[in-house]
């Protein structure tokens, strides 16, 4: 319907939907000049907000295309020094450094940062894959697809069941599902085994990036 140049308005009274429902799943859709001149055509005000809104969307994936136009420009092939100084920074952020930890854990949700990790230290640092680990946190609403969770980090990390630890749950009540529960892995927290020495290194790392960065 929105390919025949039909209004937001429209399909969403014909399919008895929520206009915003409607505008979500048509987002993508670029409609060609005579769809455009069709929709012009129609009366009322809602037309020439949509008119607006399509502008704005048009705006917004220009915006982002060019943004990794500009992305790829910059960045090319990574060499092991950057993916190393990459990793530093990282864990810097998200790694253990207190007294408190006794080894190395790097921590986050996003799969793909936590992948970049275990690339760093098994080609970077020649840690034996064997010697990682990993658990993963996630409230307890997800526990009846916890397969699925553990399923998806151990393919994206290529490790084993017995590289996993229990996973720990959160009891934090939600007062709704959102909109990622199926496509939500929880946290993963990165651990090497006998890492205490590593920690150490990550920490002299660290504290090289920063005096080279704010000495001058």
């Amino acid at each position: 319907m929105r390919k025949e140049g039909i209004s937001i308005i429209v399909i969403a009274r014909e399919l008895n939907v929520s206009k915003s429902a409607v505008s979500l799943w048509c987002r993508d859709i670029l409609l060609n000049f005579q769809q455009i001149e069709k929709l012009r055509k129609q009366k009322g005000s809602v037309m020439g907000r949509w008119m607006g809104a399509e502008s704005n969307r048009k705006k917004k994936r220009d915006a982002i295309s060019g943004a990794n136009n500009w992305g790829k420009q910059h960045i090319k092939k990574i060499s092991k020094r950057e993916l190393l100084l990459i990793a530093t920074a990282l864990y810097w952020s998200e790694g253990s450094k207190s007294d408190s930890t006794s080894g190395f854990i790097f921590v986050n949700s996003d799969p793909e940062m936590i992948l970049v990790m275990k690339l760093f230290l098994v080609n970077i640092l020649n840690i034996p894959i064997e010697e990682i680990v990993c658990s993963i946190q996630i409230n307890r609403i997800h526990e009846k697809r916890i397969n699925t969770v553990l399923s998806f980090w151990k393919k994206l990390l290529n490790l084993q069941n017995s590289q996993f630890r229990k996973p720990y749950y959160v009891n934090t009540k939600v007062s709704k599902v959102y909109d990622n529960y199926a496509n939500y892995y929880g946290v993963c927290r990165l651990i090497v085994r006998r890492g205490k020495n590593l920690k150490y290194r990550m920490l002299g790392l660290i504290k090289a990036l920063k005096r080279d960065i704010l000495s001058g």
